[in-house]
């Protein structure tokens, strides 16, 4: 058996492993490095050459800002008042929601910070409006996602630097933009299946917010803001310009330092970390290539964006959409563009990280399960209640990945290149 074969069997391994034995995969992932070089006579020096240190800092940098943001409810407050938008129309808060998730994910915090704090926040608003959650956590799911891909949020940041190791640059706008036309069209469905348009609360719930942002909250919000105009207009590092930025939050007492440092996301770093580790010894050792060309067999000029989205879909809704299923699949892109030929490896990026997104929904992925514990903590449903709202959540989740892997087939990615 090759090494090409053997090394995709140990990136499998690591995914089944973490996901039934309830172990952080990057912690697997790392483990079976070092193992799958010995094993290859691949030296230690070489595994360690894999690890994502500019993407580790720029991640972590970006998260520890923005966790300084929700530990202080600066993030919070500011979700509250968008929504106090709506009044007493009821079925304008999914729009709402929406766009300011996309809004919010988009300059800085990304698609899953604010996706689970949208989703606790929608399902709980939910509970109080006595009124069924699936449309609003589905909604802070996709909102989350349409914004997620701007070159300063952390998934963006992740899925153009894939993109630049094969090579593609270039494709900050027509990435960005076909995420934001995938989920504003799923959206747009579920409004109208779910009937958001008649959305009426059964229950009294005061939808102004008349608490103003605290002398703290002024200053991260500057903060944010500064970030934004840097990255965006000035062109300083989105990592480091976090990191100086926060430095002066800290300086200036606005979150409480211990407390924001145990907010980030260690484990999803980590899950990031491993898999890129182990990613970077499957491509040295020909398992991307193995990969690239099984899955160019079964396609065709037609069907590989819907193909590889709906790859990506089933993989999220097991792993992590930037942990695991992104760097597996986007390093296949070039060659499966290749071997199959007039296909757009952008197109195939975008089908890969949409559809995964889509998955999000799922009660068993990051935002659906967020949104099924806040409402359960709230609103405490009979067990009858809280399986039939699991299937739902699922079923939209299928629906999304579904409708999103067709949408990539119809040429709509190519628009914007």
């Amino acid at each position: 058996m090759s090494f090409a074969v053997i090394s995709l069997m140990v990136l499998v391994g690591s995914i089944v492993l973490g996901f039934f034995r309830k172990v952080n995969m990057g912690l697997v992932a790392f483990g079976l490095s070092l193992i799958l070089a010995t094993m290859a006579d691949i030296n230690a020096k070489t595994v360690m050459s894999g690890f994502p240190t500019k993407l580790f800092v720029t991640l972590l940098g970006v998260m520890f800002l923005f966790s300084m943001a929700q530990e202080n409810k600066t993030l919070d407050l500011l979700a509250r008042k968008i929504v106090s938008l709506a009044g007493n129309k009821a079925n304008l808060i999914p729009i709402i929601v929406y766009v300011f998730s996309a809004i919010l994910a988009g300059i800085g915090p990304g698609t899953v910070p604010v996706m689970s704090l949208m989703a606790v926040f929608t399902c709980s608003l939910a509970a109080e409006m006595k009124i069924s959650p699936v449309l609003l956590s589905a909604t802070s799911v996709l909102g989350a996602a349409a914004g997620g891909l701007t070159p300063i949020a952390p998934t963006g940041i992740l899925g153009l630097s894939l993109a630049a190791e094969q090579g593609i640059t270039g494709i900050e706008f027509p990435y960005a933009i076909n995420m934001i036309i995938a989920m504003t069209v799923y959206f747009v469905i579920i409004y109208i299946v779910l009937k958001g348009y008649k959305m009426k609360s059964s229950n009294q719930v005061v939808t102004s917010e008349k608490v103003g942002f605290n002398k703290e909250q002024k200053i991260t919000l500057v903060g944010m803001a500064i970030l934004v105009i840097a990255v965006i207009f000035l062109g300083y590092d989105v990592g480091l310009t976090s990191f100086s930025i926060a430095m002066v939050l800290l300086l200036l007492k606005v979150a409480d330092e211990k407390k924001s440092i145990a907010s980030i996301p260690w484990g999803t770093l980590l899950l990031i970390g491993g898999i890129n580790t182990l990613m970077a010894l499957v491509i040295q050792l020909g398992g991307i290539d193995l990969l690239a060309t099984a899955l160019s067999k079964l396609m065709n000029p037609l069907t590989a964006t819907g193909i590889m989205g709906l790859t990506a879909g089933i993989m999220s809704w097991f792993s992590s959409t930037s942990g695991v299923v992104m760097p597996t699949l986007i390093p296949t892109v070039t060659d499966v563009a290749a071997n199959v030929g007039g296909v757009s490896t952008v197109a195939l990026i975008s089908a890969i990280t949409n559809t995964a997104s889509a998955a999000g929904m799922s009660p068993i992925s990051t935002g659906g399960s967020m949104g099924l514990s806040a409402y359960s903590q709230i609103a405490n449903p009979s067990e009858e209640e809280r399986s039939k709202l699991f299937i739902e959540l699922f079923m939209v989740s299928i629906g999304g990945v579904v409708v999103i892997a067709l949408l990539s087939m119809t040429g709509i990615y190519t628009l914007f290149l």
